[in-house]
């Protein structure tokens, strides 16, 4: 197996217009090629890797209508990037595994970050992240407002609701991470500052491992 891959900072893993082109030109030529995307903001946000592998389907392909994959969240400014080209490839199915060199790697950056990676957080690391989620949350309820308003009183209609849908569980991944980076940093603080929480079970110096 051979491929390229490449990162999609804070907006997801999904293949664009250009990401297609060079995929389809590669499997041309190359086989079995493989296209991965890493979004190694989400990564650091959640916790947890955020990766792709996609393949695009042959020229002229037309897929037959399956069950919607997992829901991610686009930014309002990709989103027509990502709904005009979403039909042209198809994601693998993707695990991971640790060799015993992958290990000793790893054990080797502990030691040599480990009061890099203690003393971080999420919250400061990412904080440009979360406001421009924010704001992205912030103008997606603006244009449905906004298409609300032209309907006048008739019904909601279909697309509307579905655009809410979309709203409400973003916002709820953004509450998600936002409340993990602040429980993560609760228990650091507990740890390293001795400042366990009162007896009526409230943090009163969460402040101090700033």
């Amino acid at each position: 197996v051979v491929g390229w891959y490449h990162s999609h900072p804070g907006y997801g893993c999904w293949l664009s217009g250009i990401d297609v082109s060079t995929q389809a030109l590669n499997q041309q030529f190359q086989e079995p090629f493989v296209a991965i995307v890493v979004d190694p903001i989400r990564t650091m946000s959640a916790g947890k890797v955020d990766l792709g592998a996609f393949r695009t389907y042959p020229k002229g392909y037309k897929p037959p209508d399956e069950v919607p994959s997992e829901y991610q969240s686009i930014p309002l400014n990709k989103v027509e990037d990502f709904g005009v080209h979403c039909k042209q490839y198809y994601p693998l199915e993707v695990s991971y595994f640790k060799s015993a060199l992958d290990a000793r790697l790893l054990d080797s950056l502990w030691n040599t970050y480990w009061v890099s990676t203690l003393s971080s957080n999420s919250l400061i690391t990412n904080s440009s992240y979360i406001t421009s989620q924010i704001n992205d949350l912030a103008q997606k309820l603006q244009n449905v407002i906004k298409c609300k308003s032209i309907q006048g009183p008739r019904p909601v209609d279909s697309t509307v609701t579905e655009k809410l849908s979309k709203i409400i569980k973003d916002t709820k991944k953004v509450n998600c991470e936002v409340t993990h980076g602040m429980m993560i940093q609760m228990v650091k603080n507990a740890l390293f500052n001795h400042t366990f929480s009162s007896s009526s079970g409230v943090e009163k110096t969460l402040g101090k491992a700033y």
